[in-house]
């Protein structure tokens, strides 16, 4: 069984990258509006307190965390901007104290998690690696919409290894929630790793006929759809990768607008 371990540190480290960036902002700054349409960014910082709390009901209060489901079936279209809406009416100093609280609880709860256990979420039961893939996904891909509010540029880490992973082993979810049929072939994806060193983070069968290639970073931007197709050098080599490549999403739930092109008018 692979250890999970390398996960939960690339998971704290990601957090703690991004309170770097958000723990000495001023007050006025955590009402910058986002790429995200009505969200500032508190409501980015309270969506992942909210999203860390859900995850830690899940793993120690399956009542609990029912209760929230319940209230995610009830109002399937609302329930992820209520929680941000109500998290980013708090200041922005408890706002940051919960979120530092919630994430260190939910580390040593994972980490203490025996191998093998699997968690309720909102769609099919996860390991608590799977989890913490899915907390860190998040957490990079809402950290890109503060680092754009803020227009600082973040350095990409070989920690997006997991968000390229969810966003390859997401291929046929993505066809699914466009109405599509997914390929019945599997693809050949070859992502460069931001450190430019070292063998690339290669997915699928070597001899595929369909291929997608270019850096990680991108990919990532691509499968989080923080940026558009049209400004990344992701490339692929055949009609259904290139298909892949406008639809392509990592996280669960509707694919949302995406970002327009730079430059285009919105």
């Amino acid at each position: 069984m692979t250890d999970p371990t390398p996960v939960f540190d690339d998971l704290r480290d990601e957090s703690e990258e991004l309170d770097r960036l958000v723990g000495e902002l001023s007050e006025g700054d955590w009402a910058l509006a986002t790429p995200a349409a009505g969200w500032t960014i508190a409501h980015q910082i309270a969506h992942l307190t909210w999203t860390d709390r859900s995850a830690l009901l899940a793993a120690t209060d399956l009542a609990a965390f029912g209760v929230e489901v319940e209230k995610a079936l009830a109002a399937p279209d609302r329930f992820v901007d209520e929680g941000a809406e109500e998290g980013a009416g708090l200041p922005p100093a408890r706002l940051l104290a919960e979120w530092r609280a919630g994430r260190e609880a939910l580390h040593k709860v994972l980490c203490a998690a025996p191998r093998g256990v699997r968690f309720p979420w909102y769609g099919p039961p996860m390991s608590g690696a799977s989890m913490a893939t899915a907390r860190l996904m998040e957490t990079w891909a809402h950290g890109q919409d503060i680092a754009d509010a803020l227009h600082v540029m973040r350095p990409p880490t070989d920690r997006l290894r997991h968000v390229a992973r969810i966003g390859v082993r997401a291929r046929d979810f993505a066809f699914g929630v466009q109405g599509l049929t997914p390929p019945e072939e599997e693809f050949r994806v070859e992502l460069t790793p931001p450190s430019g060193a070292g063998e690339l983070w290669t997915y699928g069968p070597e001899d595929a006929a369909q291929r997608v290639t270019g850096p990680a970073l991108d990919f990532c931007l691509l499968v989080t759809r923080r940026a558009h197709r049209a400004d990344l050098a992701v490339r692929a080599q055949g009609a259904d990768a290139d298909r892949w490549l406008d639809i392509a999403q990592a996280f669960a739930g509707p694919p949302g607008t995406g970002r327009p092109p730079k430059g285009a008018t919105e």
